[in-house]
């Protein structure tokens, strides 16, 4: 059964560059690292600035993945986990709740979130080391019918551009892809097969007034629990 939430089932983007990266991010080390998952806010900062399997490579700290995960949380994309033995908040992503549809397929976005467009033949090779995938065809097809869907397109195959071969795929929840269909634009990523430099790209984050104000109000709530404390050590005499 699909989900019709309002604010994931439209084809416009839901998702930032920043937010598709930690929820991408969150996805493959489920799949890849289940020893370690969920991830610790350290973990999924490293995972967001890792070179290999990413398109751009990024440069963010905690501030700027903290923000995203905020939003993420706001879109139920995203749950805080604390275990029986776990000292520190970790963090688990929710995509098969807000979009239910088969491992493969989730292998599919989770690639396309992390690299950008792809053919199917390169989405279905980076994708083995994530899930079962089928061959070529059905990967056509899996493709064909999360584009197809009634509650909101995943992907959209895009028009073949001079000099390629064959159409690439775009994950549409994820801000940029229309430019990339239409051809035009300025695009931060980097077209399959261009080779193997790739620009680092730094973050800022601009938030929502919404996220802006929840972070105000934890600094503040910070600044009065240390301000307790200091007065609790000075009445002890430490």
């Amino acid at each position: 059964m699909e989900s019709h939430d309002p604010a994931v089932s439209s084809e416009e983007p839901v998702l930032s560059a920043l937010e598709a990266r930690v929820l991408g991010c969150l996805m493959e080390k489920e799949a890849t690292t289940p020893d370690i998952y969920p991830l610790s806010l350290n973990s999924l900062v490293n995972a967001c600035n890792q070179k290999n399997n990413r398109n751009p490579v990024l440069e963010v700290g905690e501030e700027e993945v903290t923000a995203a995960i905020e939003l993420l949380r706001d879109k139920h994309l995203l749950t805080l986990f604390s275990g029986a033995n776990s000292r520190a908040i970790k963090y688990r992503h929710k995509f098969g709740e807000i979009w239910p549809i088969e491992p493969a397929a989730q292998a599919f976005m989770c690639e396309l979130i992390l690299r950008g467009p792809q053919t199917a033949a390169g989405l279905r090779g980076n994708c083995e080391r994530l899930a079962a995938v089928p061959d070529l065809a059905g990967t056509e097809e899996i493709l064909a019918d999360l584009a197809a869907r009634l509650s909101g397109a995943l992907v959209r195959k895009l028009d073949r551009q001079p000099g390629q071969k064959e159409s690439r795929w775009a994950a549409t929840i994820v801000e940029g892809w229309q430019a990339l269909a239409g051809g035009g634009g300025t695009s931060s990523i980097v077209p399959e097969g261009s080779g193997p430099i790739r620009p680092t790209v730094a973050v800022e984050m601009k938030l929502p007034a919404a996220a802006e104000a929840r972070l105000a109000s934890l600094e503040t709530e910070m600044a009065e629990l240390r301000a307790e404390l200091s007065a609790l050590r000075d009445s002890l005499g430490g």
